[in-house]
């Protein structure tokens, strides 16, 4: 490829960029050193090693006892706790050649991927084990319908190997997205895979079962606008909780999530292999001004985060999903695509 549409930086393993039409449709800063001062709100991070919250900042019975978590959201463990996986530097990116994407569609251009590493030790904010976990970005093109589509193929994939008999995991990506290339996100449509999600407490933690979403048919397309609709929920699409592998790779892509932004004309597709994701409409952004990069505030970005049940290593029903042994493999598969219509 010429100048690469798609820029990725060590530290977290972060989607810095991802240009289409022009615009770089994710939310980020020129430097790492900026992400390590200003990224409170998780821009473009590699999440680990539990993505989104576990309630009381503790797993209940892993390894046969208790552990106590690092805590970063009220009572709770977020993100992976305070220096998570996001925030910490992992080695790479190393080229490796080119690497399909199952299920997405032949890349009229080969593609180009590379792969990061990072070793977690055993304690690591709290985390039982040592585990070893990498991802590799795909990037390419497509042919769609006279369109060029970027596709960017995210996968993910973690062993332990030493210091537990079991920990937990769940990975995703942290990427805010703007199509309109503006400070707001107003004006967005938008339509989600599922009305099913997890309701939860004040503190997003789930209070038992599944529920339909209320505020608005996210079935349907939805558009944004300059407050509401107000939504920070885990939406699922796998109801089969108990039945959901830790290794989802060899499952198909699901569609996720399509946005459209009519000024712009950009549009994008989310899919993934897991059985829910988190959808956010960015209400807790604040970041000032960065090296001439202008303030982002509430809403300036949404989040599409798939990933396995919230708090699902301390519900007996959804736990398998996250609970990785010694001598097997957490994995899973995530794709963009993007084009300006």
């Amino acid at each position: 490829m010429d100048e690469a549409p798609v820029s990725f930086l060590p530290l977290g393993a972060i989607i810095q960029e991802l240009r289409v039409g022009g615009v770089n449709i994710v939310q980020g800063f020129p430097e790492q050193s900026h992400y390590q001062k200003h990224n409170d709100p998780f821009f473009g991070e590699t999440i680990g090693r539990v993505a989104n919250r576990i309630g009381g900042a503790k797993l209940n019975s892993v390894n046969g006892k208790s552990y106590a978590l690092a805590t970063n959201n009220g009572p709770n463990n977020l993100h992976g706790g305070v220096v998570g996986w996001g925030k910490q530097v992992w080695k790479g990116p190393t080229p490796v050649g080119v690497r399909d994407i199952p299920d997405a569609g032949p890349l009229t251009d080969g593609g180009e991927s590379v792969k990061f590493t990072l070793t977690s030790p055993d304690g690591d904010e709290g985390f039982p084990g040592t585990v070893e976990a990498s991802v590799v970005y795909t990037v390419g093109k497509q042919a769609q319908d006279g369109k060029d589509v970027l596709v960017l193929g995210i996968e993910y994939e973690a062993e332990l190997v030493d210091g537990a008999e079991e920990t937990v995991i769940n990975m995703t990506n942290h990427s805010y997205f703007n199509l309109a290339g503006g400070p707001s996100i107003e004006g967005t449509d938008i339509t989600l895979a599922t009305d099913t999600y997890i309701p939860v407490d004040d503190g997003g933690i789930p209070t038992g079962g599944l529920g339909t979403f209320a505020k608005v048919k996210t079935s349907e397309k939805f558009t944004l606008g300059a407050v509401e609709p107000d939504i920070d929920d885990c939406f699922v699409i796998d109801e089969a909780a108990s039945s959901v592998p830790i290794d989802t790779r060899s499952s198909p892509l699901r569609k996720n999530l399509t946005a459209y932004h009519p000024e712009t004309k950009i549009q994008l597709e989310v899919y993934s292999t897991e059985p829910a994701f988190q959808f956010y409409t960015g209400k807790y952004i604040d970041v000032p001004e960065v090296a001439g990069v202008p303030a982002r505030r509430a809403r300036s970005g949404f989040c599409l985060e798939p990933s396995r049940y919230v708090n699902a290593p301390n519900v007996d029903e959804w736990k398998g999903q996250t609970l990785l042994k010694k001598g097997e493999k957490y994995g899973c598969r995530i794709v963009y695509k993007a084009w300006k219509e």
